[in-house]
């Protein structure tokens, strides 16, 4: 796994394409998605609250963002192993990168992995929440680093 620390969103997206890319096998690809959620650093015990609950999801998620010098960091939790990998996979590609560059961000790795098409339509509803609430995360704290006019 590379240090998202040093490597822009699109260095880490292109990294996880790749590293799908060398499984043929969906079956495969679900286990690496789940190896990658195990590997996720998780969320603290107290914030798996409603209030850092993703609504939307039929698993229960839980994420958490802080800003630290303009740029977003992500805790994270799930009680299922491929949601977790899923969001492993967002915060992968968005943890430590500037907030309103994450705010923004192209996450067509997802479709390019093929892992939108390979999910059930109600694990596609979750990626979507999951989504959502790390871009709106990422916009509040981005607002609050605008300079005053």
């Amino acid at each position: 796994m590379t240090n998202a620390t040093t490597n822009t969103m699109q260095q880490q997206a292109d990294a996880l394409v790749d590293e799908f890319a060398m499984f043929d096998d969906w079956m495969d690809k679900y286990q690496y998605l789940i190896d990658l959620g195990a590997d996720l650093p998780r969320i603290a015990d107290a914030y798996k609250t409603d209030e850092y609950r993703i609504s939307g999801c039929q698993s229960q998620v839980w994420i958490r963002a802080e800003g630290e010098n303009g740029r977003v960091r992500f805790t994270a939790d799930s009680d299922a192993q491929i949601t977790r990998g899923l969001i492993a996979l967002l915060i992968r590609v968005l943890d430590n990168q500037p907030a309103a560059n994450v705010a923004q961000a192209d996450l067509s790795f997802l479709d390019r992995i093929g892992m939108k098409e390979h999910l059930s339509p109600t694990r596609k509803n979750g990626l979507d929440s999951m989504i959502r609430q790390l871009r709106l995360y990422a916009a509040a704290l981005a607002a609050q680093h605008q300079p005053s006019p």
